[in-house]
């Protein structure tokens, strides 16, 4: 099969298709005959020596596709089945990926898109767990326009929760058609949110890692109430809890996520697509901010 690979770390010219021999799930795993594969920052990091030192290197941990092969055990996917989920092997950016966690793509959605969510889905919804979001709680999402932050404001408004999101002021539409109350960031922030939540909120999730964990204890009345998923320094320096996914993944968020769409309650992520041979590309245009929604790619 062909897949994704960087046999030195470096731009993204290091990045080039290869052939490798085809993968065969375990027990419990499908493989799947992929058709889109998401792309996430941590590629582009790995790729320069930023995170993993090992080479070489395959990429890619989400995808979507049909499977073609079942492992022992498995009786939730058939061959035939559309499913999207975890490629713990970091190596879904190929013709052919192994998944260890999947779920059926919810009847709506096309590849691409069902490519786009599982990161993003799982990081909100742990996020959510570990603060402990529920019906009634106002909740302030810092960074809540992004693929992270939307998905948080849309799984808590389904829990019964207010939100109070930050984003620029061009996304404050967005985010209202997600059911969240916007408000600009920057400086005047715990102003501009205590006019919405006087007494301040219950809650509060960082997504955006821009600073402002201060802020938000203030706002939420002491670190305990705070998570950030983007803020490592901050997080140690104002003593707030930093969520990592060996703390435990929300894996959950797969399974839950095709109700919420199919009822409408949940809108999936604009995408932006290229193909596989051109990795590279979609590399570049990723770290250089220009990106349009999610990046992803497509494999024939």
């Amino acid at each position: 099969m062909k897949a994704a690979r960087f046999s030195s770390f470096g731009d993204p010219d290091v990045l080039g298709l290869v052939e490798l021999p085809d993968p065969h799930p375990g027990p419990g795993e499908v493989r799947i005959a992929v058709r889109a594969a998401g792309v996430n920052a941590s590629d582009w990091k790995k790729r320069r020596g930023l995170m993993d030192q090992e080479l070489p290197q395959t990429l890619g941990y989400e995808a979507a596709g049909v499977v073609d092969e079942v492992g022992e055990g498995v009786t939730d996917a058939a061959v035939g089945d559309r499913v999207f989920g975890f490629c713990p092997d970091g190596a879904a950016q190929a013709e052919l990926a192994v998944l260890a966690v999947h779920a059926p793509i919810p009847p709506s959605l096309g590849f691409a898109a069902a490519a786009a969510l599982p990161s993003s889905i799982e990081t909100a919804m742990r996020a959510l767990d570990q603060l402990g979001v529920a019906r009634g709680s106002t909740v302030l999402v810092n960074g809540a326009s992004g693929s992270v932050g939307s998905a948080a404001v849309q799984f808590a408004v389904a829990r019964g929760a207010r939100v109070i999101g930050t984003a620029g002021p061009a996304n404050h539409a967005f985010l209202r058609t997600l059911g969240a109350e916007p408000v600009a960031y920057g400086d005047g922030l715990v102003g501009r949110v205590r006019e919405l939540a006087p007494d301040g909120v219950d809650l509060a999730l960082d997504v955006a890692g821009s600073g402002v964990l201060a802020d938000l204890v203030g706002l939420a009345g002491g670190a305990g109430h705070v998570l950030t998923v983007a803020d490592v320094a901050g997080a140690r320096e104002h003593g707030v809890r930093f969520s990592r996914g060996d703390d435990g993944r929300a894996v959950h968020a797969l399974a839950e996520i095709g109700p919420l769409i199919e009822a409408g309650r949940f809108a999936p992520p604009v995408v932006s697509t290229f193909p596989l041979a051109e990795i590279a590309e979609a590399h570049r245009v990723g770290e250089s901010g220009r990106a349009h929604g999610k990046l992803v790619l497509l494999v024939d």
